[in-house]
Formats: structure tokens, C-alpha cells, sequence
């Protein structure tokens, strides 16, 4: 416990650790040097150097369509200091009300002209005024016809009025510079747009709306809580009436942290797996109908079916959505006994596809032996498996199994019976029935590898506790466990090649 007469700062802490986050240098844009009056006559449109006066290069004017062309509607978007005023020029108010005097979250209806005072088509200009907007900018979003020729026409005459043409992700990219958004929220912006199913696109809203942020946040104050308490030990270390952090209740807030990041880390191979689809391997021997079943749960005839013993000799993947949730189904060459080189071949893949499924659904069409129940078991003992009778309607009742067993399902893939009760049993051995908007699940790479080297530094720090080392070295490992969560969120300095590796397969206009 502390004294009363002591006291620490942790906000002060914070300040001495935190490296500033360097702003990235966006390259030299087009900007026009002066503002131009409305536009009532035709006028020429000259697009010139940038100009200081008019911000940095990073925080000028940019343009882009940020809808699919194609559609009834588009809209360009246009974010940046100057934006309202490049919008100005080659917009046409109704009511001749200039945009530079609109309040904030205000539409105005108009005519977009080109360089000779053409019109170009009606439009809605909205109007978002810097910081409450997506970029923390000046914004404009001009809504017009999705002719593709109007589309490029706008951006177009944009770029002349002094914009230059966004670069992939540069929206969002923007908004994290500007504080509107953390690193891990800008990701989850791509996830969100890359969602195609309800688990995804839920995880990927959870992110966006910062539980996970909230998540490290929490983390954070408790690894500066530790960081704190041996700071103030190594300062005070020679004033004995003082009484310090008992090691014990440290290692026990370490164990907390320690157990947080693990559970985190391992929600990755779930939320990998929701972006790839769960992957389930359907295994048995050679005619239990496999491929028939393949074919009732994509609900099309992927895989050739045939009476004939060893038709299929390599795997064969779909993927089909249940409840939500991507399922990527492998059908696999029947198991058995044969003297076939290819048909060899086919089964050793089978083995492998095994290893690599989450979710194993063992077809047979029999009572399976002792020695075959035993050796499956033994085949996917850290796996989910589903033993599926097919052909229950060739199969008297008093052969069926009288327990009732969520893991064994009667089935029949020729007449399409109780696949129904198949998929219900496949979804709720995914597990995934309690992910909503407020889910954290780990689904970057990145994000995985940061909280991996962070839960090795809170191990060191265990350790250290452990072994009655001295704080100094226990800090210095609290440091680097701080900045791999500081990487995540982009709290630290984050390099110009690491933002532009993460906002590269953003599209253009976000």
C-alpha cells in the first residue's frame, strides 16, 4: 500500500513513455493558391502548385467516387481543408447560396457545371464541417446520377477545381490521423465493407465501434498501474519508512493480464476462420454417400456421384452460409483399404484436409465397430465431430441409436431428410451462437502477432516475480508489453510503410 503522504502520477507516466505519432507526408497535391468566387458565368478552371498557405499536403482537397458505378445514385466524395470552397466552384446553388456558408450536416440542392459553365447534372450537395465528419475534414458528398460518364465528369472537374484524386483507404486513413478513429478501428472499416456474412460482419462492427480498443484501453491502465508502482519503488528506494507494492498482488494483476491476452489470442483462430469459412471436412469410407451430401448442403452438384467404390480420389471445397456463418465444406476420398496409386494419393489429402478441419462430419451408413469408433475418436480428439447415418431411409428404426445425441445425426442426402437438423447440429458446433455487435474477437494477423509478443514480455514480468528480480528490469518489460498494445491501436510511432501495408486494400473512395 502507499502512505497517504505519497503521491504518483500515472498521467505524468504516460506523458514521459509516449512517443508522438509522426503524421505522414501524403505527397504534393494540385491545390488553386486563392479561393474563386460562386460560379455564375463560365469560367476557366486552372489547376496550380500547392500552396502552404493552404494547409499541409496531407490535409488538401481529395475527390473519389465512393459508391460502385452502376447504380440509380453516386456519390463522389470530397474531404480536405479547401473542400467546401473546391465544391464551390463548380457548384450551382438553387437558391445561390454559396457552400463556404452552410452549416454543417446541411444538404443543398443544385447543378455541378464544367469548365464552360455546362451543367453536368442536378445534384444534393451534403455539407460536413470539420470535426464532425468521417474524416475529421471539411466534407463534401455530391449525390448524382450513376451514370458512369457523369461520375467521371464530376471527379473530373474537381481535380481541375483544385482536388487531386484519393489514393485507396486515404478517407480513412485521414480520419485515424485526425483522432477520429484508432488503427484497429480504420481496420475494422475494411473488414465491415468485406463482410459476407452476419458473423463477420457483426466482429468486424464490434471492432469498428471500439470494444476491442476498449479491451487494450483496459489493459493498458492496469500494465501502468504495475509500471507506476515500480516506478515510484525505484525512486523512493531509499527512503525505507515507505512502504511499497507487495510483489505478490503484482504478479497477481500480471496473471489477470496474462489471461486476458491468451483469451484473446485464442479467439483468433475463430475469427480467421469466420473470414475464410469454419472449415468442415466430411470423412468415411468409399460409397457412405459423401458427395451426395456435399452436393444437399451446397444445394448444387458440386461432386460426382456414382455407385462405383473410389469415384472420388481428391477433395473437393465449397462454401455455403449457415445461420449466418460461412461453412467451408470438404469432401474427401472414401477411406479404405486399396492398391490404387491415385486413389492413394486422394486419401492421404483426405488425412490432411482432417487435420485442418474444425468441424469433422463422420458418414456412415452402418453401426460403426468398437475399433472404428475408437480409431475415429482418436483421429479428431481436439475436433468437433458429428457422426451423420445416411440412408436412414433404408435403415429400420430399431437400428438407430435410442439415446438421444446432439454429435449423431440420421440422415438421408439422397431424399434431402433431416438435413435440416444436419445444419443446425454443424452450426452449433462452430460455437458462434453468442457473437454479436459487442463480441471481441481477434481476426488481423497483425493484431494476433502484436498480442503475442505482448503476452511473452507479461511472461518475462511473471517470471521476474517470481525470481525477486529487481523493478527496473520488471519495467523494462511492462515497456514493451505497453508499446505492443500501443502497436495495435496506433498509439506509438507507426511507420509510414506499416499505415500504408494496412490502408492498401482499402478501395478507393473509403
Amino acid at each position: 500500500m502507499l502512505p497517504a503522504s505519497v503521491s504518483y502520477h500515472p498521467s505524468s507516466f504516460i506523458t514521459a513513455c509516449h512517443i508522438p505519432l509522426l503524421r505522414m507526408r501524403l505527397g504534393q497535391v494540385s491545390l488553386s493558391s486563392h479561393i474563386q468566387p460562386m460560379i455564375r458565368q463560365p469560367v476557366t478552371l486552372q489547376p496550380t502548385t500547392f500552396s502552404p498557405s493552404q494547409g499541409e499536403p496531407g490535409k488538401a482537397p481529395i475527390c473519389a467516387l465512393a459508391t460502385q458505378p452502376g447504380g440509380a445514385i453516386g456519390i463522389v466524395r470530397v474531404s480536405g481543408e479547401g473542400a467546401l470552397e473546391v465544391t464551390d466552384r463548380i457548384f450551382r446553388s438553387k437558391k445561390r447560396k454559396h457552400l463556404t456558408e452552410a452549416g454543417g450536416y446541411t444538404l443543398h440542392y443544385g447543378e455541378i457545371l464544367d469548365k464552360d459553365g455546362e451543367t453536368i447534372d442536378d445534384v444534393l450537395v451534403s455539407v460536413f464541417r470539420a470535426p464532425h465528419s468521417y474524416t475529421g475534414e471539411d466534407s463534401t458528398e455530391i449525390a448524382c446520377h450513376g451514370s458512369a460518364y457523369i461520375l467521371n465528369k464530376v471527379v473530373q472537374v474537381l481535380i481541375k477545381a483544385g482536388c487531386r484524386q484519393a489514393q485507396p483507404g486515404e478517407y480513412t486513413q485521414r480520419a485515424y490521423l485526425n483522432g477520429k478513429m484508432d488503427l484497429s478501428q480504420a481496420e475494422a472499416v475494411a473488414d465491415l465493407i468485406a463482410a459476407s456474412n452476419r458473423a463477420s460482419h457483426q466482429i468486424a462492427l464490434s471492432q469498428l465501434k471500439g470494444h476491442f480498443s476498449s479491451e487494450l484501453s483496459q489493459l493498458r491502465k492496469q500494465l501502468l498501474k504495475m509500471t507506476s508502482l515500480l516506478e515510484l519503488e525505484l525512486d523512493f528506494s531509499d527512503h525505507e519508512e515507505l512502504e511499497f507494492a507487495d510483489r505478490s498482488e503484482l504478479k497477481v494483476l500480471a496473471e489477470k493480464i496474462h489471461n486476458r491476452i491468451i483469451t484473446l489470442t485464442e479467439s483468433f483462430e475463430t475469427g480467421n476462420a469466420l473470414k475464410r469459412g469454419i472449415p468442415v471436412a466430411i470423412i468415411g469410407k468409399t460409397n457412405v454417400g459423401k458427395s451426395t451430401l456435399l452436393n444437399c448442403l451446397l444445394h448444387e452438384e458440386k461432386a460426382i456421384v456414382s455407385n462405383i467404390h473410389g469415384t472420388t480420389r481428391d477433395t473437393i471445397e465449397d462454401t455455403t452460409e449457415i445461420q449466418g456463418v460461412t461453412f467451408r465444406f470438404i469432401d474427401t476420398a472414401g477411406l479404405r483399404h486399396t492398391d490404387d496409386q491415385i486413389e492413394q494419393l486422394g486419401i492421404r489429402r483426405a488425412y490432411a484436409k482432417l487435420d485442418e478441419a474444425s468441424i469433422v462430419l463422420w458418414v456412415v451408413d452402418r453401426q460403426p465397430t468398437t475399433e472404428e469408433r475408437m480409431e475415429m475418436r482418436h483421429l479428431t480428439e481436439e475436433k468437433k465431430l458429428i457422426t451423420v447415418f445416411n440412408k436412414m431411409d433404408t435403415m429400420p428404426a430399431a437400428a438407430r441409436c435410442p439415446e438421444v445425441n446432439p454429435q449423431v445425426i440420421y440422415i438421408s442426402a439422397k431424399l434431402k431428410q433431416n438435413i435440416t437438423a444436419l445444419e443446425t447440429a454443424i452450426y452449433e458446433a462452430a460455437g458462434l451462437q453468442t457473437i454479436n455487435e459487442n463480441s471481441v474477437i481477434i481476426t488481423s494477423a497483425r493484431h494476433y502477432d502484436a498480442l503475442s509478443h505482448a503476452d511473452e514480455s507479461i511472461l518475462r514480468v511473471i517470471n521476474a516475480l517470481n525470481d525477486g528480480l529487481s523493478g527496473d528490469l520488471i519495467s523494462e518489460d511492462l515497456r514493451i508489453c505497453l508499446d505492443q498494445l500501443a502497436d495495435i491501436t496506433g498509439g506509438q510511432i507507426t511507420t509510414h510503410e506499416v499505415l500504408g501495408n494496412i490502408f492498401k486494400n482499402f478501395c478507393i473512395g473509403k
